[in-house]
């Protein structure tokens, strides 16, 4: 075991039997770069990140390249959930300089820390038109050695990009600019300008939820009275709803669509999606008037509280998008908790089976897009394919006969999914997300006060808010922290913790009135 073993980070310990010789983030590892002279291998992630994995898998496993990582470089692993503010400044340097981002994140420093060269996933060997991270490796350290005085030059040029691309280059306050109320009509024409009027979304793919977005147009909407930021809204939620990003059998979100239709997922479930997702249903509920969206957030919410939802009060952070096929090797594969044949759906549900099989878009042959790694040949991937109605019509069945059969096969494929091997668990909680999470729960016991769940969603917020009072909150030193897990509370909260927080705490105060959460 590495160095890595004694931390609480659940994506730290995936890494701690690795034979690189990993450090956490800290003086530790900063020191011993400067006193050998070494690059800084800098790996950033978190730990339901599919392509985490195989970048471990293939790389960090790998005894010989964690041989000319021990020997060339210093080797920093960082959950980027744990350390947002190292996440987003060399994320910056990466996008800037690479015109893309993601995770993992790879970036090599001096060590002074400064950033020189930067990527995502790499392979192992070269593919993909990627090249290969064990080329990397040898000419990283060949120019490191050779044309030193080439690097400093570069990292102190990109370094001073970077500080004005983040703002931090010395301007004032009063030099800063704010946006004014103009710029909410030019974020809407922008919004117009990339809007995917076929099917929902913005710009191509991947396609992402972007509920802050969301809210943003809801309430210029609410400002304005103009139809464009509602209607694009709407169109985008409903066809998030309807396709294959949300999981119409045990309910929440997915993390994103490969796809421009919304229809083959990237299968993680991350709580921040569902606590914003659940308020631009709430929001987009009370904007029309219309039941679909605020059940599609009752469904996000019995989701969070089923598998999300700690015994002590908090919300864990997510789940992975892994895990192991039923009947298959054993080897974890992304999506198998989701996926079905069609073969188990006729089994599983006998005469029903018809039903499902048009609601759902089910094929004999599977109804996955084609991906690269043909990770779901044969499988089916639930999306809203036709309307009840259309079932009813083309079956000879009432809507009512066709609602009462889908919602007995869901519960069946409930309850047949549940004997699978579940995906793993990041079970650490995070204070700003749990802020989002008590703002939307707390969201709707207030604008659903007539609902059967409407009291066990103000007890689930309180709940929590009393939680993070009481684990993660110093009050003699009015004082926050961010991240808690296996009873230990750590790492000074950021701004964002504060800002959600906040955000949650007036939201419950809205619902209960309890001047508490205010103070």
């Amino acid at each position: 075991m590495n160095r890595l073993a004694a931390e609480r980070s659940p994506y730290l310990l995936q890494h701690a039997a690795n034979p690189v010789d990993w450090f956490p983030w800290g003086a530790e590892a900063f020191d011993k770069a400067r006193r050998e002279n070494k690059p800084i291998f800098l790996s950033v992630g978190y730990s339901t990140c599919h392509w985490c994995h195989v970048m471990e898998h293939e790389s960090f496993e790998n005894e010989t390249v964690a041989a000319a990582l021990n020997a060339d470089f210093v080797s920093i692993k960082v959950d980027r959930e744990e350390r947002p503010d190292v996440d987003r400044v060399y994320m910056t340097f990466v996008q800037s300089t690479t015109g893309a981002g993601g995770w993992p994140m790879t970036v090599f420093l001096t060590p002074e820390l400064k950033p020189f060269f930067g990527g995502t996933y790499f392979p192992p060997t070269s593919r993909w038109g990627r090249p290969g991270f064990v080329d990397v490796l040898q000419e990283l350290s060949r120019a490191w050695k050779e044309e030193r005085a080439r690097v400093d030059s570069a990292a102190a040029e990109l370094f001073d990009r970077l500080k004005s691309v983040t703002g931090n280059d010395g301007r004032s306050k009063a030099q800063a600019w704010l946006a004014g109320a103009d710029s909410l009509a030019e974020a809407v024409e922008q919004f117009q300008a990339v809007f995917d009027r076929r099917n929902g979304g913005f710009g191509e793919a991947p396609k992402f939820p972007r509920p802050a977005e969301l809210l943003l147009l809801l309430r210029e909407h609410a400002r304005t009275r103009t139809p464009p930021p509602l209607l694009m809204t709407l169109d985008t939620l409903r066809a998030m709803a309807l396709g294959g990003m949300r999981d119409h059998v045990g309910g929440g979100f997915h993390r994103y669509a490969v796809d421009a239709e919304w229809r083959l997922p990237h299968f993680e479930k991350m709580l921040y999606d569902q606590a914003q997702l659940v308020l631009a249903y709430l929001e987009a509920g009370q904007a029309t008037n219309d039941a679909f969206y605020s059940a599609i957030a009752e469904d996000t919410l019995a989701y969070v509280l089923r598998d999300l939802h700690s015994p002590e009060g908090g919300f864990y952070s997510a789940e992975d998008a892994d895990s192991v096929a039923p009947g298959g090797s054993g080897e974890k594969r992304e999506g198998a908790f989701y996926v079905w044949t069609d073969q188990e759906i006729g089994a599983l549900l006998g005469d029903d089976a018809e039903f499902v099989r048009k609601r759902f878009g089910i094929e004999p042959g599977g109804n996955a897009p084609q991906d690269p790694q043909q990770e779901f040949t044969g499988q089916n991937l639930f999306y809203t394919a036709q309307s009840i109605e259309d079932i009813a019509r083309s079956t000879g069945r009432t809507a009512d006969h066709v609602i009462e059969a889908i919602g007995r096969s869901r519960q069946a494929l409930f309850e047949s999914r549940a004997k699978r091997q579940r995906p793993h668990l990041d079970d650490k909680i995070i204070t700003s997300w749990n802020g989002m999470m008590i703002a939307a729960f707390a969201r709707a016991a207030r604008v659903l006060p007539a609902r059967p769940d409407a009291q066990e969603y103000l007890a689930t917020a309180r709940a929590a808010a009393e939680f993070i009072r009481d684990r993660l909150w110093n009050a003699a030193e009015q004082r926050l922290l961010r991240r808690y897990r296996n009873a230990e509370a750590a790492i000074d909260a950021y701004a964002e913790d504060y800002a959600s927080l906040v955000w949650g705490l007036l939201e419950l105060f809205q619902a209960d009135g309890d001047p508490a959460w205010l103070e």
